[in-house]
């Protein structure tokens, strides 16, 4: 099989990176922040340094959702101008980065994030997928985008896992999948923001596998 060069964006757990190099393959991670298991191949630096640091074949991009979520939205509400003026310039920029990693020199790429507002400020995601598709039992609505790669097919379909419900401090009702509330518990905002952000290993596996699959067939009709 050919070895193919794999650069996983705004990835600091090294989840993807690890199960493309357990195929054989040259990836590498970025990230801003050191690699969670102090790995070798990662660079910590702005990744749009490194789109040009090899010739890639193909990259996975997690680029920040701080900005682009849904939930985040209540935020632009008028009641909030004067407290967060910042907020539109730092959407704005998100917007930028988010279509900066798409439009790269890169042939092959798929950009990750949870459901926002890239649907409508550029396309909608190709497809939407859930870890219970692929043998974990939990709920994370993950949206990608792809350009020049095929939808994932499901590997092992699963329950959804636990929720819990639980009424708002404005009396709204609610319900959550537990691994996300248990994320709030005895962490720190950053750690919370970690948990949430690492991709689940079913996802990442055929990720690395699917996708090497088809790259590697599509250079081999060339």
């Amino acid at each position: 099989m050919k070895k193919l060069n794999v650069l996983i964006a705004c990835e600091f757990s090294g989840a993807i990176r690890n199960e493309f190099r357990k195929l054989g393959h040259n990836a590498w991670s970025c990230d801003i922040v050191p690699s969670e298991d102090n790995s070798h191949y990662h660079y910590q630096q702005d990744v749009l340094e490194v789109l040009n640091a090899q010739d890639w074949d193909l990259m996975i991009a997690h680029p920040p959702c701080t900005y682009l979520t849904v939930s985040g939205n209540r935020w632009f509400k008028e009641e909030y101008k004067d407290k967060y003026p910042e907020r539109p310039k730092q959407r704005q920029d998100a917007i930028d980065f988010f279509m900066t990693l798409m439009n790269a020199d890169i042939p092959h790429i798929a950009i990750e994030n949870p459901i926002g507002i890239m649907s409508s400020t550029y396309r909608k995601p190709n497809q939407i997928i859930q870890p219970w598709q692929f043998g974990d039992p939990f709920q994370k609505s993950t949206c990608l985008w792809l350009k020049n790669l095929p939808e994932l097919e499901h590997t092992n379909v699963v329950s959804k896992g636990e929720f819990i419900e639980f009424t708002s401090k404005k009396g709204i009702k609610k319900r959550q999948p537990k691994w996300y509330a248990d994320a709030f518990k005895g962490t720190s905002p950053e750690e919370r923001q970690k948990i949430r952000n690492r991709t689940f290993k079913g996802i990442a596996q055929a990720i690395a596998k699917q996708y090497s699959e088809y790259v590697i067939n599509q250079k081999n009709n060339l």
